[in-house]
């Protein structure tokens, strides 16, 4: 499915300032956030594309990139991969990212069921690439070469976020413990310690190349293999691609969406073929032998005389695997009779002479047509 305009998502305009954007994301997020919309598959989803488009909007390169180009330019550029991700783990993206602490813990933070973080390694988030493929890669299978950019470790210090010879001091917010109580007597709501999201520990004397945020854009370049009769849509797992986790934690996964080149004169429909080929009329009345196309050049094809329009001849065996049973389809010639606009006079006459030897046995198909109509409009006088 087609994604949507991200400011349409956000229901803002192109010209919307950041402040804008951030306050037109707290309000979609608050509406579909999924404490507030228990069980609602929908709203999560919503929930999930508002995230997504803030992503982009609130990035200043992202976003130039997506004016210019649309959803193709973020191709490449390590965009998170939010359909395969828990909402659960939203709001700390934004906080890593853009830093926006109060403005997250009023969605995420005391209020939000489940979305406290635990301290202690956690697995990297997902990220998300496209790949393009002509029908002749799918029919065959093939290699690829993907480059994008993700969010490493920084290299400089190991994406502790403190610089060489330093370590973390202790959270004077939460007293290192990665919790903060709020209330009193019986009643007390035990949250996640905004100030150092859980760890206990803040950055006292940051790295210098990552600036404390323990990570560093790094391009990557991994190659995939994508099997026979792949969809359009279709996502490519490439295990430990995705970002580094936290503490120590794995990295996440990489998926590979698969997007399908439209072929100039070949359409798929399952693993089958279609190709729609024109020919004249005197061919569908005589016969003809003609070419068609397919993914191997052109083929001949028998067309037999008397061939109507809209009649379809199967070639077995010419169209993509099918991943399941291993089979491969057939392509499905559909035949559109063409007639002539412009006749010369010689043309013109012959085929007067030819309408002169017509007669209601010519055309069986007609008559029936011209009967039945006939007879049902005297029907319904």
């Amino acid at each position: 499915m087609a994604k949507r305009d991200y400011y349409e998502v956000l229901g803002v305009g192109k010209g919307a300032s950041n402040d804008n954007i951030k306050r037109a994301y707290r309000r979609m997020a608050m509406k579909y956030h999924p404490d507030k919309n228990p069980g609602d598959k929908g709203a999560e989803a919503k929930f999930k594309e508002c995230a997504e488009a803030y992503e982009v909007l609130s990035d200043p390169e992202k976003r130039r990139r997506y004016d210019q180009f649309g959803h193709e330019g973020l191709r490449g550029i390590g965009m998170r991969d939010y359909s395969h991700m828990k909402w659960q783990d939203i709001g700390s993206i934004f906080e890593d990212i853009f830093g926006f602490d109060d403005f997250f813990r009023d969605i995420f933070g005391a209020r939000g069921r489940g979305t406290s973080r635990r301290a202690g390694p956690t697995r990297g988030y997902d990220l998300e690439t496209g790949v393009e493929l002509t029908l002749n890669d799918i029919a065959k299978g093939i290699e690829k070469t993907i480059e994008f950019t993700r969010q490493d470790r920084c290299s400089e210090c190991g994406g502790s976020g403190s610089a060489k010879g330093s370590k973390p001091g202790r959270c004077t917010t939460c007293g290192g413990t990665g919790q903060v109580a709020r209330g009193g007597g019986f009643f007390q709501m035990v949250s996640t310690c905004p100030q150092c999201r859980g760890s206990g520990q803040v950055i006292t004397n940051p790295c210098k190349k990552c600036k404390g945020h323990g990570r560093v854009p790094k391009k990557r370049s991994v190659n995939i293999k994508i099997p026979p009769g792949v969809r359009e849509g279709q996502g490519i797992r490439v295990a430990g691609e995705g970002e580094p986790g936290r503490g120590g934690g794995p990295y996440g996964n990489l998926y590979c969406y698969v997007r399908v080149k439209p072929h100039e004169f070949l359409q798929r429909d399952g693993s089958n073929l279609i190709a729609v080929v024109p020919i004249s009329f005197t061919q569908a009345a005589l016969g003809a032998m003609i070419d068609v196309p397919s993914l191997n050049g052109t083929r001949g094809l028998k067309i037999p005389a008397g061939t109507q329009y809209g009649s379809v001849f199967r070639i077995k065996g010419q169209g993509l695997p099918d991943m399941r049973t291993r089979r491969t389809g057939d392509e499905l010639v559909h035949i559109a009779v063409e007639t002539p606009t412009r006749l010369n006079t010689k043309q013109e006459e012959l085929l007067r002479e030819f309408a002169k030897t017509e007669n209601k046995a010519v055309s069986p198909q007609s008559k029936r047509f011209f009967e039945r109509l006939k007879k049902y409009f005297g029907n319904n006088r």
